[in-house]
């Protein structure tokens, strides 16, 4: 019987180029700790990756190569189920770096049970990150993490990630 990883590594054609320049990632496009491993996470398709439960979440991605000079924004397309727990007084912090050696910015959201669309919210101060002058490497790294706080978290749905231009 082979080894089946306990990881999901990310499914590049699962990742959409848009003619604007902008990246819509479905869930399969994206790298999830534990994704392979019922106990904690659902099936994961092109349509969701459901969260059973986990303390320690870390779901990431990367797209490119982005454009010298251009500001990107960072979001993902998330519900947490009525049945979710563990999000509570919780900050989720939302990733993105230039290159595999850049420095992160990141931005903490807070989920509630019922939530339903993007996080960082529209009303809320997007996660922007600009590609500056000099830079060699040109792929952008953005990931969803909770990993310091040992809760038990479950409930969420993650329907795609974004990494659009700054309009």
């Amino acid at each position: 019987m082979p080894f089946k990883k306990p990881h999901q590594t990310a499914d590049q054609a699962s990742i959409v180029k848009k003619n604007d320049g902008s990246f819509e990632i479905k869930p399969k496009g994206l790298n999830i700790i534990w994704g392979n491993d019922l106990r904690y996470w659902k099936t994961i398709t092109d349509d969701g990756a459901e969260l059973i439960q986990v303390s320690w979440l870390e779901v990431s991605g990367k797209v490119g190569p982005v454009k010298v000079g251009e500001t990107y924004v960072v979001r993902f397309h998330i519900e947490v189920k009525d049945t979710g727990f563990g999000w509570g007084n919780t900050e989720v912090l939302i990733m993105a770096k230039i290159g595999k050696k850049g420095s992160y910015k990141y931005k903490p959201v807070k989920l509630a049970c019922g939530d339903n669309g993007y996080i960082p919210k529209a009303n809320e101060e997007q996660l922007e990150i600009t590609v500056t002058v000099g830079e060699k490497d040109l792929d952008l790294h953005f990931g969803l993490y909770e990993v310091w706080s040992g809760k038990w978290k479950g409930g969420l749905i993650i329907k795609k990630a974004e990494v659009t231009k700054k309009s």
